[in-house]
């Protein structure tokens, strides 16, 4: 392609080339912005660590001219960990990514329902197959991140890496070279959808790694009942509060199948009903400013 050739030529001129071909040999093409690719793998853990960092090199006069500025300026001018972490990417990028994968499965099966296609997608969207991913490609060589990776958010930080370079690469390049990045680099290489196909998709762990990627208080609760008329059976009902709302519910004769069935109806409203995903947000947020 002429423009591939170009950016060939465009490289010449670069004094520092490693960063370049590192990336290129990830997305398959040139970048040409950079400072987005090392914003995509810079994890917020830094951005926290240098404020800490500056607030303990503080003399006792700087530190009284802040608590004056801070007043002045009130809590919403305060920098955030996001605004110089892959935060705002990863928003990006999953909404991109998201699009994209949709496009790819609705040309790859033509005569499959929207229910299929949307639970195929659930799948390699997930968090666990985003992580993996992201490994394979050696993202998680490039991450920059302050301490060691545990449990809770930071367990997925691969993935939501992932995502964020997805978005990066919308900024740099276009959506265009996106579907270029995820066909060739990620689908052929890393990605078998008939295989994915055939794999169980465990909803309850979807919805657990969705409240911990936005870090959602999430609760299920189980009551227990008989089924008249066949050998008293027991029935359990699971229900299911994020944020202390109600947000599904499901029946099974295991408490495994009925919180499989409530996370299931979970993910779908949290999927159409905005009003729903609006009131567990306000309601976190609310919970937060009061803490």
């Amino acid at each position: 392609m002429i423009s591939d050739l170009l950016d060939k030529m465009r490289l010449l001129f670069v004094s520092e080339k490693k960063p370049f071909l590192r990336l290129k040999s990830i997305l398959g093409f040139y970048p040409h912005n950079i400072k987005l690719y090392e914003l995509a793998l810079m994890h917020k853990s830094v951005a926290r660590y240098e404020q800490e960092m500056k607030r303990k090199k503080r003399t006792p006069r700087e530190k009284r001219e802040e608590r004056k500025q801070s007043k002045k300026a009130g809590k919403q001018d305060k920098i955030s960990p996001s605004q110089i972490s892959n935060e705002r990417l990863e928003f990006l990028g999953d909404a991109v990514l998201g699009a994209i994968v949709a496009d790819i499965l609705y040309r790859h099966y033509g005569n499959k329902q929207e229910g299929f296609l949307t639970m195929l997608r659930s799948k390699i969207v997930c968090r666990s197959t985003l992580n993996q991913v992201a490994i394979s490609l050696g993202l998680d060589k490039l991450i920059h991140h302050v301490g060691a990776v545990t449990t809770g958010h930071n367990s997925f930080m691969n993935g939501n890496a992932f995502e964020a370079f997805v978005g990066a690469i919308y900024l740099d390049r276009g959506y265009q070279y996106c579907c270029r990045f995820l066909e060739e680099q990620v689908f052929k290489k890393y990605i078998d959808i008939e295989s994915m196909e055939k794999q169980e998709i465990n909803f309850k762990s979807v919805l657990i790694e969705w409240c911990q990627k936005y870090q959602y208080r999430f609760v299920f609760s189980q009551k227990e009942s008989r089924e008249s008329g066949k050998s008293n059976t027991p029935i359990f009902h699971s229900s299911l509060f994020i944020e202390g709302i109600p947000c599904g519910t499901g029946d099974g004769y295991s408490k495994k199948e009925s919180d499989q069935n409530a996370a299931q109806q979970a993910l779908k409203r949290i999927k159409r009903d905005k009003a729903l995903l609006n009131g567990i947000k306000n309601t976190k947020n609310t919970k937060k400013s009061g803490e």
